[in-house]
């Protein structure tokens, strides 16, 4: 593209592409994935970029779920700034337990958006529809699900609609990312894929290197067709099972109702989407609305299997949260371990492999890959997945 002055972005600047950008999420990614399928020899390109690209080992946002990583992603900024905190939140001004995925929710603008205002050609392909009006808000732009693909996104990808519980679902989303380099040719695409493997399979594991073997020549194919590649992740994945291979949960919700009477706190757990089948709303983080003067915090942080348990201000300064969308307290359960409501609101009957799960700091640390050289942000140590526009855009080798 022609030399273009840099765009500002939620007080970050970033340089205009030279060619194209594909910027991937791939949910659920730890790094471990990534290694052990390397390994393996089952994923060379993913190989050529640990070892003759740049490779770093970056935080995501706690709480590590789906929505407030990927739109720190696309934002360039914590969910302090954008607002979006969980999958699922209590409104207060409405009074109602919600899903966070209306972009009524989102209090900055994209990087996508802005680029594709300026004059960029944009493409977004989501996974699952639940990220879709987010990431497209004020996007002129290609922005679609592979849940709920069109008959002419279908006809472009040359592949049937998969199901939301299958690997299918991500590899349509490399495969729709490919035929719109290859077609239309943006100039800068997002690509965010499902963590249904993660949820099921560990790293190493058959299922698991299966998965990156399936996505390596995706990524290949981008890389020849002259895209720079940025890899990152919304979180990473931990075992949350005990010796009998049940969830081994805290229902916060139960503990509530006996610490301070029934239906006096309420517990929100921000894991929660459509997709319980992945997880059965059980996450490592949790937040609690407390009545008037109760104090549970030393209480909490006395339980088995809770890492921390802090008030609103605290969690939200350390975890770069909006106070105003969180509850008094946050709970976030040590690695092994999961939070939930009560005993009796959960279905765990769709769960057909031991609970794996994220949420906590546990499940922080995540990849940041890149198909060129790079040493990073001058000056910055702890490099945050929410980076890797900056890196892309300003930082990689010529």
């Amino acid at each position: 593209m022609p030399t273009r002055a840099p765009l500002e972005v939620n007080g970050r600047r970033y340089r205009w592409m030279t060619g194209p950008l594909v910027v991937v999420c791939v949910d659920g990614c730890e790094f471990d994935y990534v290694r052990r399928a390397v390994a393996a020899g089952v994923a060379p390109f993913l190989g050529r970029m640990l070892f003759a690209g740049a490779a770093f080992e970056a935080d995501s946002v706690v709480p590590t779920f789906t929505n407030p990583n990927n739109l720190s992603i696309v934002t360039g900024v914590p969910p302090s700034v954008h607002g979006i905190c969980g999958n699922y939140f209590y409104d207060r001004e409405s009074g109602a337990e919600v899903m966070m995925n209306d972009p009524k929710y989102l209090r900055a603008g994209t990087i996508l958006a802005a680029f594709a205002a300026a004059g960029a050609k944009v493409a977004v392909v989501t996974a699952k529809d639940k990220l879709r009006a987010l990431l497209g808000k004020d996007l002129a732009g290609i922005c679609f699900s592979a849940e709920k693909a069109d008959d002419a996104m279908l006809a472009l990808v040359g592949k049937p609609r998969p199901s939301v519980y299958s690997a299918a679902l991500s590899e349509f989303v490399f495969a729709a990312g490919v035929k719109l380099m290859e077609k239309e040719r943006p100039d800068l695409m997002y690509l965010s894929t499902t963590d249904y493997v993660q949820h099921k399979a560990a790293p190493g594991s058959e299922a698991a290197n299966a998965f990156y073997a399936m996505m390596d020549p995706y990524l290949a194919r981008l890389d020849a067709l002259g895209a720079t590649i940025a890899l990152t992740a919304d979180h990473g994945m931990n075992d949350k099972f005990g010796a009998d291979g049940q969830p081994n949960a805290i229902f916060l919700q139960d503990l509530m109702d006996e610490w301070l009477g029934s239906g006096a706190a309420r517990v929100i757990l921000p894991i929660t989407d459509p997709y319980v089948v992945h997880h059965g709303a059980l996450g490592s983080f949790a937040t609690v609305y407390l009545p008037p003067q109760a104090d549970v915090i030393n209480r909490l942080a006395k339980v088995e299997g809770v890492q921390l348990a802090l008030a609103n201000a605290e969690a939200c300064a350390r975890f770069e949260l909006p106070p105003d969308r969180l509850g008094d307290i946050v709970v976030v359960s040590q690695k092994n371990v999961v939070l939930g409501t009560s005993r009796a609101r959960h279905d765990l009957s769709g769960l057909d492999a031991p609970l794996r799960s994220h949420g906590g700091i546990s499940e922080q640390p995540v990849p940041l890959l890149f198909n060129r050289k790079t040493g990073g942000i001058p000056g910055k140590t702890r490099l945050r997945n929410f980076d890797a526009f900056d890196v892309a855009l300003n930082h990689l080798q010529s």
